[in-house]
Formats: C-alpha cells, sequence, structure tokens
C-alpha cells in the first residue's frame, strides 16, 4: 500500500501567486516599458533582442501560473523548471561574479529575489507527485 502525497497546497498556491505577480510584472515591464524598468532597477544596456526574451520568458511563467492556480498539482513541473534555472542561475553566474569581483546592486536584489523562489519553491513543489512514475498512479 503506498503512503498518501503529502502536499503543501497553501504554498503551492502562495508560489503561483508569486510568480504570477513577480515574474508577470517584470516580464509585462520589460516588454511593454522596457527603458522605464532598465532605469528603475538601474539595469545595464542590454540587446533588445535578449531582454525581449527575458521578458516573454517571465511572462510565459507568470501565464503559466495562472493556469497552475486552477491545476496546482498538473502545472507543477512548471515551478521546478523555475526552481533549476534560478539555482543554475545563482550557481554559475552570480558565485563566480560574487567570488570574483563582487555583485553590483542590480544583481544583488535580483539574486535575493532569485533566493526566495529557490526556498518558495523547494517548500511548494510536490516532489513526489512530480517524480512518481505512471505505474503509482
Amino acid at each position: 500500500m503506498t503512503e498518501p502525497m503529502k502536499v503543501r497546497w497553501g504554498w503551492l498556491r502562495f508560489i503561483y501567486i508569486y510568480t504570477l505577480v513577480g515574474a508577470g510584472g517584470a516580464g509585462l515591464g520589460v516588454l511593454v516599458a522596457p527603458e522605464a524598468m532598465k532605469s528603475a532597477l538601474r539595469l545595464p544596456t542590454q540587446d533588445p533582442v535578449v531582454y525581449g526574451v527575458f521578458g516573454s520568458v517571465y511572462l510565459a511563467f507568470a501565464l503559466l501560473s495562472i493556469l497552475g492556480l486552477r491545476s496546482p498539482l498538473r502545472f507543477s513541473p512548471v515551478l521546478l523548471l523555475q526552481l533549476c534555472y534560478k539555482v543554475i542561475w545563482l550557481i554559475g553566474v552570480i558565485l563566480p561574479m560574487w567570488i570574483e569581483r563582487g555583485l553590483p546592486t542590480h544583481a544583488l536584489i535580483l539574486a535575493v529575489i532569485f533566493v526566495s523562489y529557490v526556498i518558495g519553491d523547494l517548500i511548494a513543489i510536490p516532489f513526489g507527485y512530480v517524480f512518481r512514475s505512471s505505474s503509482d498512479s
């Protein structure tokens, strides 16, 4: 007999809302008012194509989070993707930069925000559901 799966429903819904607001706001801001976002966050000049990809991906995470609010378990792999890319970015980009020369203010702020998402994702993601085999259904 299999043990019932533990799902932290409140955390799961919270992290979808957090993603919707945070990523959605950033993505929409980058796509609709890129210069205002760069100025407000003191971001360095970026290639508009790369900056547009950033905005589009973040807006996509927000839209998928809306679906996640409707079907939290079904869309939990979206949170897993969010967790993975943020951890990879923190380890592969921020850590070496910090060790080598320190972090500019905008990178430090973004790193702190990303760490908050990583912690939230680790708490919210129902790993037992995401990694169960189809024969466990």
